[in-house]
C-alpha cells in the first residue's frame, strides 16, 4: 500500500522548545539504570501530557518530510495498532519483519508494491529475528509460561518460566513451522548467526540478572553460543557460555553515574570473513576474534563514562578498520535527540580500529548525531541500521533514529562524520510522549526497509551519486548483525 500521508520535501529548523525539561530529566535519571533498556513489554500508549500543539521546527502529526534525495515508494501498514514492530532479515525475494506478535514475511520482489506473504503469531519481545537457508530465528526475552507460540507472560521468578531461541522451518514461505526452541540463561535479548561450514553458531546476547529469577542468576558476564546443525536443526543445544568480562566488565552507577552497569552484552555484530566480533555490552564495547566460534575471545574493550549510558549496536565499516557504536540513552522510550540532550549523549561513536592481530585497539574518533532536533513527544536516539556498500574507501550507513526516522550519513573521515539524507514522520502524538518511529532501517538490494514500530514496513529508494555504486551490489541474503564481505 502507498503512503496516504501527505508528502512534502523540506529541511527542518534546528530550534524545538523545552517544555518538558523535567520529564525528560526524570527519563535520562531512570533510562540508564533501567534493567530493560530497550521498551520491553512497554506498550504504545500515550505518557505524560506534555503540550498542547506543535512544537516549533517539527512537522505536523504523521507528516512526512524528506531530503531531495530520498524518495518513500510504498508502506504496509502494522495490522496491531498497539504492538510493536522490531527487526528485519533479507533472503532473496524476501523480508522477514519480527514484532512484539510474532514475524511478518514480505514479498519484495517489486519494492514499490510489497506483499504479505504470511504472519505468524508468536508472543515474546522483542522477536529478534535472523534467516539462513530454510531456518529462521526468533529470540524471546520476555518470561513465558512455556516456550509455545500460545505462551503467556509469566514471573521470571517462576522456575518453569522460558525464554530463549526459537527456530522455524521456513521452507514453505506461506506456512512456517516451528520446530524447535533452546533455553538461554537470562533469554535471548538479540542473536547473532555464525556460520561454520556444517554448523550455525547462534550468540546469544542477554543481560540484567537477579538472585530471584532461577534461570537468570549474577553474575552474567558473558554470552551463551548455541549449535545448530544445518542437516538437524532440532538437535541444535547450548555448547558454552563464554566469559567475555572475566572482571565484572563496567561497574556502573555509582562509580560512573549515568552508566549501565555491565551484566551481559545488548548486541553483538560479526565479521565472519576477518573472523571479528564488535559487542556492545551495556557499559563497555568489545572487540573480539570469532576464529574458534565456542570460544570467542576479547581483544579489546573500551569505554565511555562520559557520554555513553548504555552500548547498543556495533556496526563495522567494509574495510573492517573502523566500528561505529550506539548508545541507547533513556532505552529507546526517551525524547533524547533534543536541544538540551546535546549532540553528544543518545549518540554513534565511531572508532578506528589500529595495530594488527592481538595489538589492535579501538580508537574513539568522533561521534555523530542527527542535526534535527525532534519534539520532547518523541522517543528518539541512535538504533539499528546498516552499511549501504558503495566501496572505494568510503563509509556510509543507514540508520534508524526511532520518532527521528532515518538517516544516511558519510563517516569516511572518522574525526568528521556528516548525514547526506533523511526520512522522518511528524511526532505519533504532539502533546504526548508515544513510543513509535523506525526500530531497524537497513539497505538490500538498492532500498532501504525500516520496520516503524507504529507505522508498519516503509521502502524507500536512495537516489544520490555517493551511494549510486551501491545499486551494482547484489545480496543473496542479509542479516545485518552477520555482516557480509561486499568484496568490491
Amino acid at each position: 500500500m502507498t503512503s496516504t500521508h501527505h508528502t512534502r520535501v523540506r529541511r527542518r529548523r534546528l530550534g524545538v522548545a523545552a517544555s518538558a525539561a523535567g520529564l525528560l530529566a526524570t527519563l535520562l535519571a531512570a533510562g540508564p539504570a533501567s534493567a530493560t533498556p530497550d521498551p520491553g513489554d512497554a506498550q504504545r500508549s500515550p505518557g505524560a501530557r506534555i503540550a498542547a500543539g506543535e512544537t516549533p521546527g517539527v512537522p505536523g502529526q504523521d507528516e512526512i518530510v524528506h531530503s531531495r534525495n530520498i524518495k518513500h515508494l510504498a508502506n504496509i501498514p502494522s495490522t496491531n495498532p498497539d504492538g510493536i514492530e522490531t527487526d528485519i532479515a533479507f533472503q532473496g525475494a524476501y523480508a522477514y519483519a519480527g514484532s512484539y506478535d510474532g514475524f511478518t514475511i514480505y514479498d519484495i520482489r517489486n519494492p514499490k508494491t510489497p506483499k504479505t506473504v504470511t504472519q505468524v503469531l508468536c508472543p515474546g519481545g522483542q522477536n529478534d529475528i535472523s534467516v539462513a537457508g530454510d531456518l529462521l530465528f526468533l529470540s524471546t526475552d520476555s518470561s513465558r509460561s512455556d516456550d509455545s507460540c500460545n505462551s503467556v507472560s509469566q514471573p521470571a521468578t517462576e522456575k518453569s518460566s522460558w525464554e530463549g531461541i526459537k527456530i522455524f522451518d521456513i521452507s514453505d514461505k506461506k506456512n512456517p513451522k516451528y520446530i524447535k526452541s533452546v533455553e538461554t540463561a537470562c533469554g535471548s535479548h538479540t542473536h547473532t548467526l555464525v556460520p561454520d561450514g556444517r554448523d550455525i553458531y547462534v550468540y546469544v546476547a542477554s543481560y540484567s540478572p537477579n538472585d530471584a529469577f532461577p534461570d537468570c542468576k549474577p553474575p552474567h558476564d558473558g554470552i551463551s553460543v548455541v549449535k545448530v546443525p544445518k542437516k538437524a536443526p532440532t538437535k541444535a543445544a547450548v555448547v558454552g557460555f563464554p566469559v567475555l568480562f572475566p572482571d565484572g566488565g563496567n561497574p556502573g552507577a555509582p562509580t560512573n553515574p549515568g552508566v549501565s552497569k555491565t551484566t551481559g552484552c545488548h548486541d553483538i555484530t560479526v565479521l565472519p570473513s576477518k573472523n571479528l566480533a564488535a559487542g556492545a555490552c551495556m557499559g563497555d564495547g568489545i572487540l573480539f576474534d570469532i576464529s574458534r566460534p565456542e570460544q570467542p575471545r576479547v581483544i579489546d574493550r573500551v569505554q565511555d563514562n562520559t557520554n555513553f549510558a548504555f552500548w547498543h549496536s556495533a556496526t563495522f565499516n567494509e574495510r573492517a578498520n573502523k566500528v561505529v557504536f550506539t548508545d541507547e540513552l533513556g532505552g529507546g522510550v526517551g525524547a533524547t535527540c533534543n536541544e538540551a540532550t546535546g549532540p553528544n549523549r543518545g549518540a554513534d561513536g565511531i572508532y578506528d580500529i589500529t595495530g594488527r592481530g592481538d595489538a589492535r585497539k579501538l580508537v574513539f574518533r568522533s561521534y555523530f548525531k542527527i542535526p534535527r532536533h525532534q519534539a520532547d513527544t518523541e522517543n528518539c536516539v541512535a538504533h539499528n541500521g546498516s552499511l549501504i556498500p558503495v566501496g572505494g574507501g568510503r563509509d556510509i550507513m543507514v540508520q534508524a533514529w526511532y520518532q527521528g526516522g532515518l538517516s544516511v550519513w558519510d563517516f569516511t573521515d572518522s574525526a568528521r562524520p556528516k548525514e547526506i539524507a533523511f526520512f522522518e514522520r511528524g511526532p505519533v502524538d504532539p502533546s504526548a510522549l508515544t513510543l513509535g518511529g523506525s526500530w531497524s532501517a537497513y539497505y538490500y538490494n538498492g532500498h532501504i526497509y525500516s520496520n516503524d514500530i507504529a507505522k508498519g514496513l516503509d521502502v524507500l529508494r536512495l537516489d544520490d551519486w555517493r551511494t549510486d555504486s551501491a545499486k551494482r551490489v547484489r545480496l543473496d541474503r542479509l542479516n545485518v548483525q552477520t555482516q557480509p564481505d561486499y568484496r568490491w
